[in-house]
């Protein structure tokens, strides 16, 4: 007759019926996955409760009609409809694209600052701190003071524009101006992060590389647009992404440039999340604000994928 114990007081795994107890290896990988999963919950938990619960909602609501006080019905849809078909949304989205697209253009000032400061010897970090300002600024803050500057009245830009013999505008109260005055304190306000950026990428850049170009007679316009601008492609697409998305989602500036419906020009520089803040907060238009939500979402993520598509063509990463 075989024995049914291997050694002492062990059971033979072998046996049909019976289930081999967990190896000690076994165990503390066991207990390890069990920590992991213990040290990333508060994160996961963070990020349900404060990004995924939010959006699903969001979503859902933009498929009903809800009102201020009770439950919401679900009308299909019915905002998308009303939202397509509204002329307020076709021209927020064209005042967030026109912004987009000038605020964008302050990616190669910042290009063209980064390199300059790096050929600086002393008070890099000076002129770093100086720039980065802004962005550790309050945007409300940043927003009334350039709203101060740019009045069309008693605005610091129209007397320095008069001492010169130009007549001032109403930048912040003419429609024809706002989007461009809001693109240019954009562009100050995101100059600093992106030079930081920028900066990080030029020093990774091999100073061999230029010593090799300068024996071999480059100059430094051919060195910054045959070795700067390639190699540093890759920070400059990091960038654009950025700007993008921070650009399409601009509501502070709007808000507190324009200094609320009394302004003459609110109707023709509303932004897409102004919209949506208008329609949700002012108007109570829950349903309709959240499917304004929705395609800024969808847009931003359409803008993303074709950056990241055509970065294959001009981003090197070699």
């Amino acid at each position: 007759m075989t024995s049914t114990l291997t050694k002492p007081g062990r059971l033979n795994a072998d046996r049909p019926g019976l289930t081999p107890a967990p190896s000690p290896q076994r165990r503390r990988r066991n207990r390890i996955d069990w920590w992991a999963y213990a040290m990333i919950a508060p994160a996961l938990l963070g990020l349900g409760a404060l990004y995924l619960w939010p959006f699903l909602s969001t979503f859902f609501k933009s498929f009903m009609n809800v009102p201020v006080f009770g439950q919401g019905t679900f009308n299909g849809l019915d905002n998308y409809s009303k939202l397509l078909s509204d002329e307020d949304f076709w021209r927020a989205l064209g005042n967030s694209a026109l912004y987009t697209v000038l605020v964008l253009l302050g990616v190669p000032v910042a290009i063209v600052l980064a390199a300059l400061i790096e050929q600086v010897a002393k008070g890099r970090t000076f002129y770093r701190v100086l720039l980065f300002l802004p962005v550790v600024t309050l945007p409300v803050a940043v927003g009334m003071v350039w709203r101060f500057i740019l009045n069309g009245d008693f605005g610091i830009l129209n007397y320095l524009l008069s001492l010169v013999g130009i007549p001032g505008e109403y930048w912040v109260a003419d429609a024809r101006f706002t989007i461009y005055a809001f693109a240019a304190v954009g562009i100050w306000m995101g100059l600093g992060i992106n030079l930081i950026i920028l900066g990080a990428g030029l020093q990774s850049i091999p100073v061999d590389l230029y010593e090799a170009s300068a024996l071999d007679g480059a100059g430094r316009i051919r060195q910054f647009f045959s070795i700067t601008l390639p190699l540093l492609s890759p920070s400059v697409f990091f960038v654009t992404v950025l700007t993008t998305i921070s650009a399409l989602q601009m509501f502070d500036l709007v808000f507190v440039m324009l200094g609320g419906v009394n302004n003459t020009a609110i109707d023709g520089s509303k932004t897409i999340v102004y919209l949506f803040y208008e329609a949700a907060f002012v108007q109570f238009k829950q349903g309709y604000g959240a499917a304004i939500a929705i395609v800024l979402l969808i847009i931003i993520m359409i803008a993303t994928a074709i950056q990241f598509r055509l970065q294959k063509r001009w981003v090197n990463y070699d």
